[in-house]
């Protein structure tokens, strides 16, 4: 089963990987893999935090977060930015980088906890509980009276046309995911947002995290520093054993976890 994985080289013919050094990438669930150098995502160097961090916040997560928001929405110091699956893996380190280059956030999340959570935990200046929010437009008027300059969007769907409608002039926003339908298949129908980016002299653009590998390293140098000190936290849910696989899956797509869900196979040092 293919899987992006955090583990030990216990063997190596690649004079770049030495054993013992950690690595993350594609290696699948499973304790042992014999993987060729194109799956190794990155060495994992940060030997002061928790390993199971390389598949969440200093992994393909936060390093999503991390130029889906400086690289593609680009924000200014003052500006406000907008998160919807806000308190999620991707979602909740967004709206922490962006409070950290002085921007004000407001993310949007799926139930009271989470609001919460967003607040208390993630330092969103302002939260909205969609699935409690009858008129979306009007909740996000008040939480951004002054418009919107950056939408980081994982969602697609009806908090995406909502957001259009009050994005200011120049506004960005970077496409990160569509969760909010399920497939291509049939093709999503809604709104149009030519008229918005038109009017607004908007941009927005989609992108991978792939297309920044060569900057992996950086990424993941500036969200570990940011941990350090404490300007940005995260959550994980720790399961434990392959056994725990099959039920993790309903637990993600049910919105059950709070925090980035990992399955630890084996126990290792660091």
């Amino acid at each position: 089963m293919r899987a992006f994985s955090v583990g030990e080289v216990v063997e190596s013919r690649n004079p770049r990987y030495a054993v013992g050094e950690k690595v993350m990438g594609i290696f699948g669930w499973q304790n042992f893999a014999a993987v060729d150098e194109p799956l190794v995502m990155r060495k994992v160097v940060e030997h002061d935090l928790p390993l199971s961090a390389a598949l969440g916040v200093l992994g393909l997560n936060g390093l999503t977060a991390y130029f889906g928001l400086l690289d593609v929405c680009r924000p200014k110091a003052g500006e406000t930015v907008v998160v919807s699956t806000a308190a999620g893996a991707v979602g909740s380190a967004v709206g922490q980088i962006a409070k950290i280059k002085g921007c004000r956030t407001v993310g949007v999340t799926g139930g009271a906890e989470k609001v919460q959570q967003c607040l208390e935990e993630f330092g969103y200046d302002a939260a909205i509980d969609y699935k409690a929010t009858e008129d979306l437009d009007t909740a996000l008027k008040n939480a951004c009276p002054e418009g919107i300059d950056c939408f980081f969007d994982n969602t697609s769907g009806h908090i995406h046309d909502a957001v259009l409608r009050q994005l200011r002039l120049g506004a960005r926003v970077a496409i990160c995911g569509t969760a909010s339908y399920a497939s291509w298949d049939p093709w999503n129908q809604g709104p149009r947002p030519e008229r918005h980016l038109l009017v607004k002299r908007a941009t927005m653009q989609g992108f991978l995290t792939t297309d920044f590998a060569a900057r992996y390293d950086e990424a993941a140098a500036n969200l570990a520093d940011w941990i350090r000190s404490g300007k940005l936290k995260y959550r994980e849910d720790l399961l434990t054993g392959l056994e725990a696989a099959p039920g993790s899956i309903e637990i993600l797509y049910s919105g059950a976890n709070t925090g980035k869900l990992v399955i630890r196979l084996q126990q290792m040092d660091g």
